[in-house]
């Protein structure tokens, strides 16, 4: 299933990527720090998304009290939801 999540209090400013039976594929920010949000993309291919969202969750950018990776951890954990619905 592709899945699009609009971020919030970031400098990205959309997320896609594919998830299929758990499973995360094909990760791609829009906007963000380009190398740092393609290295992330890589580091989760083919991983479980819940497990990713553990990793990812909370962490932080400057003085924001989030970042692109805590979005991802949000839009997984919710494309994760509507997966198993």
């Amino acid at each position: 299933m592709h899945y699009t999540y609009q971020p919030k209090g970031v400098c990205s400013m959309q997320i896609d990527f594919e998830i299929n039976g758990g499973i995360v594929s094909d990760v791609k920010f829009v906007g963000g720090c380009n190398g740092n949000l393609k290295a992330i993309g890589r580091l989760v291919e083919g991983k479980n998304a819940l497990e990713i969202a553990d990793v990812l969750e909370g962490n932080t950018c400057n003085s924001r009290s989030t970042s692109c990776a805590d979005q991802l951890s949000k839009a997984l954990r919710e494309a994760a939801a509507k997966e198993a619905v």
